[in-house]
């Protein structure tokens, strides 16, 4: 019995949304979900398992048209899903009156169920949320039936204080087949592929670094036992944070065709966060608007302009420059961090401001 365990899709959503990159980051969530489908086809899977928040939100009607449609392509294959704490149900919710293909199984309650799945002799133990947070421990509470011979999954969605929390220790020595989580946004697997966060789909932020998919397994279906199990990539994106290494010998254009040259290399579609190293020469500008086709996040300058302190000291024996590295009393070697910005960036400015008044 192959499964597909996904969760943490959050359709609808759009990542970094401040950045011009935003709407397509949605449209690659949306993509990459049909992926997912398409990878069911592809498996002949049996069963697909989603752990909560598939949506970013509450879906509507036009929302659950659209993903009915996608399960349609995959009618051999049983859908079973949750809602999390993001696509909670309400009363009104679009979910609670909708006429999914007969494949989809969408498991309403709000506490722990059975849903029974004749034909692969699987009972998946599931709720879902109807509010933001749930404090009580409902995973701790559900027991599966060790003796009816058939292979018992749990389906749930938590695993934080305010969110369902989980004493994984405990449900590692229920007699579950298999646990698929979400809420979780990185890859985690616990007790030898028992209990298993897949992760987001994507990743939806800078914090999600690694990569990002689904887990794919076999269960015997007369022992119950998981024979093969992995994790899969399959998001289109990745936040990586380049080093990037400085040199007082650094040009804005050798710097520019260094950064370039590396996200070519590993792929324009990432995300990045860069990070400048290094001694830089004070009078280099770095000017990084030749780099606005990249999605770039954030820039940090950690570099440290390569100043002859004593040399400056010399030159300005009763100026505030002079005044000001004098007011330091030690070497650039032994400051803080935080000393050393205060000095370069000091420098620097009164050194602007005194060329600026002699022109």
């Amino acid at each position: 019995m192959t499964f597909i365990h996904v969760a943490d899709v959050h359709l609808g959503i759009a990542p970094d949304s401040d950045k011009p990159w935003s709407a397509d980051r949605g449209y690659d969530i949306k993509e990459t979900f049909y992926n997912v489908i398409k990878k069911c086809d592809e498996l002949k899977a049996n069963l697909l398992l989603i752990s909560g928040d598939l949506f970013h939100r509450q879906p509507l009607t036009s929302d659950l048209n659209e993903i009915n449609e996608q399960f349609k392509t995959i009618p051999n294959t049983k859908v079973v899903i949750i809602a999390g704490n993001s696509d909670k149900i309400r009363k009104n919710s679009a979910v609670l009156s909708y006429n999914f293909n007969s494949n989809v199984h969408y498991i309403l309650s709000e506490y722990p169920t059975e849903l029974e799945l004749y034909d692969l002799n699987i009972v998946i133990h599931g709720f879902s949320y109807y509010d933001s947070e749930l404090k009580k421990s409902l995973v701790d509470i559900i027991e599966p039936n060790t003796n009816d011979g058939k292979i018992h999954i749990l389906l749930a969605h938590g695993g934080d204080t305010n969110h369902c929390p989980i004493d994984f220790e405990l449900l590692a020595n229920k007699n579950f087949n298999y646990c698929a989580l979400g809420h979780i946004h990185q890859y985690q697997d616990m007790f030898d592929h028992k209990i298993v966060y897949p992760g987001s789909l994507e990743p939806l932020d800078m914090q999600e670094t690694k990569e990002h998919g689904i887990c794919i397994g076999d269960i015997h279906p007369i022992t119950g036992r998981l024979e093969k199990f992995h994790f899969e990539p399959m998001a289109k994106a990745q936040y990586i944070t380049l080093s990037i290494k400085v040199k007082e010998t650094t040009t804005n254009d050798d710097l520019i065709t260094s950064i370039s040259n590396e996200i070519f290399s590993r792929g324009s579609t990432n995300i990045y966060t860069l990070k400048l190293e290094g001694p830089k020469n004070p009078d280099e500008e770095f000017d990084f608007s030749l780099l606005n086709k990249f999605r770039i996040i954030e820039i940090i300058d950690e570099t440290e302009p390569k100043y002859n302190f004593v040399a400056l000291s010399k030159e300005h024996p009763k100026d505030m420059v002079g005044a000001y590295i004098r007011a330091f009393h030690t070497k650039t070697e032994d400051m803080s961090y935080v000393q050393k910005k205060a000095l370069f960036y000091g420098i620097d400015a009164l050194l602007k401001s005194s060329k600026s008044t002699m022109e």
